[in-house]
C-alpha cells in the first residue's frame, strides 16, 4: 500500500463514477476533495453529501472538485446522487482499491461486531496533486464548513 504523508503527492487513482470514469489526473488543476463515506442513503452519509452539496457553489469559486467514494454500486450511486441533487461525482469503489490506497478501509466496531468499513475520512489534494491536508475519523456536524475553509487557505 503507497504511504500518504502529508506535502508529497497523492498516488494516482482512477473508478467508475458517475458521468464516467474518474482519473485523479484529470483534476490536476483544480485542488480536489477525496471524501470517503461508508455507505449511500444512511442518515450520516446523506448529511455529509447535504453538506458539500450545499457549499459546492463556494468550492467552486475557491477551485475545488469533490469526489464522494464508498464501495457502492454505481447503480446505488446514481439513484443517491440523483434523489440527493448532489452536484459532483460519486465514486464506486466496489473492489476497495481506492480505499486501501488511502488507507480507509479498516476494521470497525458495529453493534459489537468487528466488521471491515470504510472509515469516514476526507483528503484536500491541491491542483499540483500534493496531499495538503486529511481529516480522518470525521464526525459530519461542520466537517464541509472546515474542508472550504482549508481550500481556500491554498
Amino acid at each position: 500500500m503507497a504511504q500518504l504523508t502529508q506535502g508529497k503527492k497523492s498516488p494516482p487513482f482512477s473508478l467508475p463514477a458517475t458521468g464516467g470514469t474518474f482519473r485523479s489526473r484529470d483534476a490536476l488543476g483544480s485542488n480536489l476533495v477525496v471524501y470517503f463515506y461508508p455507505r449511500d442513503n444512511t442518515p450520516g452519509c446523506t448529511r455529509e453529501g447535504e453538506a458539500f452539496r450545499d457549499l459546492y457553489p463556494k468550492f467552486r469559486r475557491a477551485g475545488a472538485v469533490i469526489l464522494g467514494i464508498s464501495a457502492d454500486s454505481l447503480a446505488s450511486h446514481e439513484k443517491f446522487k440523483a434523489k440527493m441533487k448532489f452536484p459532483f461525482a460519486l465514486g464506486s469503489d466496489e473492489d476497495r482499491k481506492v480505499a486501501m490506497l488511502f488507507g480507509v478501509w479498516k476494521e470497525k466496531n458495529m453493534y459489537g461486531k468487528k466488521v471491515m468499513g470504510i472509515e469516514r475520512s476526507t483528503f484536500l489534494i491541491d491542483a499540483d496533486g500534493v496531499l495538503r491536508q486529511e481529516w480522518r475519523k470525521v464526525k459530519v456536524d461542520g466537517h464541509a464548513e472546515a474542508v472550504l475553509d482549508a481550500v481556500k487557505s491554498l
